[in-house]
């Protein structure tokens, strides 16, 4: 049985709460945080889902990937970096056939624009990767974790 208690609030933690609302009678959820932003999650359409929403293993990346991109552009703003553009792609690879089937690599490719220089973006991925991202932290237990990065003039 689960613990249905709300997780005490301690001075020495940041608290974060979210909460999840069903949309209709398959699998369709609105999530909405403290932001007041809602996000939609939905099943596939082979399991009854309206493919209404993210899958929530997707949102999983989304929000490595968000959390990432946040820490990079900061620092290189600091280093007053100009960026013309900014992508990212996020490749999970999970088990196959197994439940549950947790992400076991994960390779993520940062794609820049802009006069940027190559030792600076190096530097502010390998902070966000190895020191800033909460996200990453949270993945780096169970998954192996790569990047790289491309720099278009």
């Amino acid at each position: 049985m689960l613990d249905s208690q709300p997780v005490d609030t301690v001075q020495e933690f940041k608290t974060m709460q979210v909460e999840l609302v069903r949309v209709d009678n398959a699998f369709h959820f609105e999530a909405l945080g403290a932001s007041g932003v809602a996000q939609h999650m939905d099943a596939a359409t082979d399991i009854g889902g309206h493919n209404a929403g993210a899958r929530p293993m997707e949102m999983l990346l989304m929000g490595l990937a968000g959390c990432s991109a946040i820490d990079v552009v900061l620092i290189l703003q600091k280093q007053k970096q100009v960026i013309d553009d900014f992508r990212m792609k996020v490749d999970g690879l999970r088990e196959k056939d197994a439940n549950p089937s947790p992400f076991k690599k994960i390779h993520i490719t940062y794609l820049l624009k802009g006069q940027l220089d190559e030792v600076k973006v190096k530097r502010a991925i390998d902070l966000s990767m190895d020191k800033y991202c909460s996200a990453t932290a949270q993945f780096r237990p169970s998954a192996d974790i790569t990047y790289s990065f491309e720099i278009q003039a």
